[in-house]
């Protein structure tokens, strides 16, 4: 098995390890699940780059990797749910968004149809990621990292949660339209894939 697909199966297992240790209700795991998320995800950047500059794309990865960054991001938000951080019906309309077009994109590259990812996918990609990076150290900062009390008031501000209730609802919409909007831009190609 190559590298890059190694590397995916990698991120794959420290998922569940990173949310026991998310949720787990102690200082200490919590700083460590921190450290394996930011790992898991430099996997998804570095198998990327290696399966370009060396060709070692295949089938299997083609499938899994898009995968395995679903599961990763999933199991963030539901852990942030759990802890009571973020509501659980936008994560429910974030995820089902999320794997219903990676599915789709998976079952084209089956069929060998070619769908593009657009400029739109990828904004909506970068500022989910930059809200759950920003939740999830802001939550560790908060509640598990030992300071003084003025910092921790500080940090509070950044959890207030107002702030955490708007910032997750544009994302969510934002999420819900992007999806709306790849289904109506490759509607063609959908037919085309599901009349095969």
């Amino acid at each position: 098995m190559v590298l890059p697909n190694q590397l995916t199966i990698l991120r794959i297992i420290l998922t569940p390890i990173f949310l026991y240790f998310f949720i787990y209700d102690d200082n200490t795991f919590r700083q460590i699940s921190i450290i394996i998320f930011i790992v898991a995800a430099l996997t998804d950047w570095y198998d990327g780059w290696l399966a370009r500059k060396f060709n070692y794309i295949t089938d299997w990865g083609k499938f899994m990797d898009p995968l395995a960054d679903k599961i990763l991001t999933a199991a963030a938000f539901m852990g942030l749910v759990v802890l009571n951080v973020i509501e659980l019906w936008m994560v429910v309309i974030i995820l089902i968004r999320d794997f219903l077009i990676t599915g789709l994109r998976a079952y084209a590259d089956y069929k060998n149809i070619s769908f593009n990812t657009s400029k739109y996918a990828k904004v909506k990609t970068f500022f989910q990621m930059t809200v759950l990076y920003y939740l999830l150290i802001m939550f560790v900062l908060v509640n598990n990292v030992d300071y003084g009390e003025n910092f921790k008031m500080f940090f509070q501000q950044f959890l207030d949660p107002t702030l955490i209730y708007f910032l997750m609802l544009a994302i969510t919409l934002i999420t819900a339209h992007s999806g709306f909007t790849y289904i109506q831009q490759n509607w063609v190609i959908l037919k085309k894939l599901f009349n095969r």
